[in-house]
């Protein structure tokens, strides 16, 4: 039965979210669909019987990512509209999976209206599911986006391992997901995704205008020490690389308390060597990032770890090596997109603002390739990577009318276009 209010295509769409929510599904409300394990394949098997159902194509690449294409004029290059379905370990069902569903409905009703109003747009329609974005089974993250578009080489992509030494490509290759193209050539690219944060929340806006990402710095550390036993080795004589690590990881979040809401820090990742109860550890390896709105401030923050590093070196008597593996400044999407879905929003009456991301997503990989729109809706309380991350249905479908419009803008060409993607030419 349909809600007040709400129209039969929403009803279906809110359908199709709980049925997507079923995959990977955990006991406290989350999910956890890491990339290419069964809960993530059977996901995107569903997804794609239901695009196959709704009369479209379904393409895999040679990375994995999975495009539903929506043919209209043969030999015109796509509007590319996703996100991605794979997550972190114990995550919420939004992060991607909505900006999947989403893109899958606004797709086929944008081109339903078009078609109902007699209108020609010059330009196909795909939705894609990203593969590995989260990369929290294989390193690094944003990988299927990142291959796509020329910015990590396919075979460093193929050859990366998760822990237990599976590297991508073994892991795909029983899947059928590994397809001997590179994707369909882009013109434009949209994502809609939670915001991930309380901005949207605490101003009571329902439409995140994307327009930037936030600077960050990522490093990869480890810290070498000497093994030794944890019960007779006298104190003095320790060089105990996980009480190294561990100042490492009380230094990173008092640099983000020195700039309180300017400056983020984490410390996402830790093995430790030879991890026995018996024996003082001899290497910690960790990853470590830090995320500022303010070049200065990253800047700034960058030069105290390098200081806290040395301090710790002499405290605990390890040596650390601080390798720089990502680095960029503020990241802007094109302002045209931003205006675009700002009309979008005007129109459908819907609360908007312009907002930066904190978080890494597939769509900054891609306005470096095509121009691209980013837009966010709430996260209650700005939970994430969290089962208990969750966006009100209200604003879900709000979000699914403004990228229905969206993607009709772009279909159309109501932006320039700089050139067309092509992912085989991105190829070394």
């Amino acid at each position: 039965m349909t809600a007040p209010g709400r129209t039969a295509a929403d009803t279906r769409f809110l359908e199709d979210f709980r049925a997507m929510s079923a995959f990977g599904a955990t006991p406290s409300g989350g999910v956890d669909r890491q990339a290419a394990t069964e809960p993530d394949n059977a996901q995107r098997r569903w997804l794609a019987g239901l695009l196959e159902q709704a009369g479209l194509r379904v393409v895999y690449d040679r990375i994995g990512n999975q495009f539903g294409l929506l043919e209209r004029v043969p030999g015109a290059p796509y509007v590319v509209v996703g996100s991605h379905l794979d997550s972190q370990p114990t995550a919420g069902r939004y992060d991607g999976a909505y900006g999947v569903l989403a893109a899958a409905h606004a797709v086929l009703r944008a081109a339903e209206r078009d078609a109902a109003e007699g209108a020609e747009p010059p330009y196909n329609l795909t939705i894609v599911n990203w593969f590995n974005e989260e990369g929290s089974r294989f390193t690094p993250s944003m990988m299927g986006s990142a291959v796509y578009t020329g910015r990590l080489p396919l075979e460093t992509a193929l050859a990366s391992r998760d822990r237990a030494g599976t590297t991508v490509a073994q892991a795909l290759a029983p899947t059928g997901f590994l397809g001997d193209t590179d994707g369909p050539a882009a013109v434009f690219c949209a994502e809609i995704h939670v915001e991930q944060g309380r901005v949207l929340e605490d101003t009571g806006t329902t439409i995140g205008l994307v327009e930037a990402c936030w600077a960050a710095r990522k490093y990869r550390v480890t810290v070498r020490g000497d093994q030794a036993h944890s019960g007779a080795t006298v104190m003095e004589d320790r060089r105990d690389a996980l009480l190294g690590a561990s100042l490492l990881v009380v230094a990173a979040r008092e640099l983000a308390d020195r700039f309180p809401g300017v400056l983020h820090t984490a410390v996402g990742s830790m093995d430790v060597y030879p991890n026995s109860p018996v024996t003082v550890a001899s290497r910690a390896e960790l990853l470590l990032d830090l995320r500022s709105h303010d070049e200065a401030v990253l800047a700034e923050a960058d030069r105290l770890l390098v200081q806290e590093v040395a301090r710790i070196e002499g405290r605990a008597r390890v040596e650390v090596d601080l390798d720089l593996s990502h680095a960029w400044g503020i990241d802007r999407y094109q302002p045209e997109g931003v205006e675009l879905a700002r009309g979008a929003a005007e129109r459908l009456g819907l609360s908007h603002r312009g907002i930066l991301t904190v978080a890494g997503h597939d769509s900054i990989n891609m306005k470096e390739r095509v121009p691209t729109v980013m837009l966010f809706v709430p996260s209650v309380e700005g939970v994430s990577h969290n089962e208990g991350e969750y966006t009100e249905d209200g604003d879900l479908l709000a979000g699914l009318d403004l990228l229905t419009d969206v993607v009709r803008g772009l279909g159309s060409g109501a932006l320039p276009s700089t050139g067309v993607h092509d992912p085989a030419a991105a190829r070394p």
